[in-house]
């Protein structure tokens, strides 16, 4: 081989080993995603960032992994609902719970946010922390996807399993900040994300202090404390966080104001969205969908310059192989 082709060969493959992205095609999101980390990161750079002030903010549903035909925590309440329907036999005819039993979504939906309070209550209170995070935990290792039959946990992206790890190794600390339950994502999120229970937020049940069999424990109860989404979500980064992120990612109208919060701030900042337009690796949706809807948050993002995802230009895989 002439010494020319040897080492073009050779630079390749270094350039592919360096390459902390494979899974994204070299489009102009991961061009504007490594050239923000690189600005922010080099000592020198005018918009150099210090570590302990490079904090990143992801939405979990249709961000981090999928959320149709609906969200995954919702698939969770119904088995749930279905292991407790033999103890009562007056669900089968009492709404939300007869439409969530026979599977019957766009009934539950009817039902709004009173009903879905509801099935909450019924899946979540009264159990200790632990046992619910037992729960989940089980749920979560056995229970499969109803188009994919992969387990829930398997319906990561990968291009956003490699950008988490990225920004760690470039010094950034990842939070997640969802309108999905917060102690449903604690109880599997660093397994799965690298994400430990303490850099989770999202939508929260009030929690009671009791004594149980000599032993204290927290008893979830049926009283929503946050309701982690929309305009929730600044709010939830400042009661945990104290300070404005510098790096946020989002894929719906619900993850709007936590872009906008974040962009607010002072020197370099980064604003992306996943936008769902792969109808055969995963799924197409945005303006029109009941789930994720991606509307407003687009034109402004369009507007302002915000990086948009193409799932199906940007990205060479969605899922991880599979195990």
């Amino acid at each position: 081989m002439p010494l020319l082709s040897l080492l073009l060969v050779c630079s390749s493959i270094a350039a592919f080993a360096q390459d902390a992205l494979p899974s994204w095609n070299d489009t102009a999101s991961k061009q504007q995603i490594v050239t923000f980390v690189k600005k922010v990161t080099t000592q020198g750079s005018a918009d150099f960032v210090p570590p302990e002030q490079r904090i990143a903010v992801f939405d979990n549903d249709g961000t981090l992994w999928a959320e149709q035909p609906i969200y995954f925590q919702f698939f969770f309440v119904i088995d749930q609902l279905k292991a407790q329907a033999p103890q009562h036999p007056e669900w089968k005819t009492t709404e939300p719970f007869k439409s969530a039993l026979a599977g019957d979504f766009k009934g539950v939906a009817a039902s709004g946010e009173k009903g879905i309070a509801q099935l909450l209550a019924a899946t979540h209170a009264g159990m200790t922390t632990d046992e619910f995070s037992r729960n989940v935990n089980q749920w979560v290792s056995t229970a499969r996807h109803p188009k994919t039959q992969r387990v829930f946990t398997e319906m990561v992206y990968q291009p956003m399993l490699e950008l988490l790890h990225y920004l760690r190794d470039n010094g950034f600390k990842t939070y997640i900040v969802s309108g999905g339950g917060q102690d449903f994502m604690r109880a599997w999120a660093q397994a799965t994300y690298g994400i430990p229970p303490e850099q989770v937020i999202g939508s929260q049940g009030d929690l009671k202090f009791e004594m149980r069999d000599g032993k204290p424990v927290l008893v979830k109860q049926a009283k929503v404390a946050l309701v982690d989404d929309g305009p929730g979500k600044p709010v939830g980064i400042e009661r945990f966080l104290g300070v404005k992120p510098i790096f946020a990612f989002g894929n719906s109208d619900g993850d709007q104001q936590m872009l906008e919060w974040t962009m607010s701030g002072d020197g370099a900042r980064f604003a992306g969205l996943v936008h769902h337009t792969d109808a055969a690796r995963e799924w197409a949706y945005d303006r029109q969908s009941s789930i994720g809807k991606l509307d407003k948050a687009l034109d402004e993002a369009t507007a302002k310059g915000w990086t948009v995802v193409d799932m199906k230009k940007d990205w060479k895989q969605i899922f991880p192989p599979q195990k």
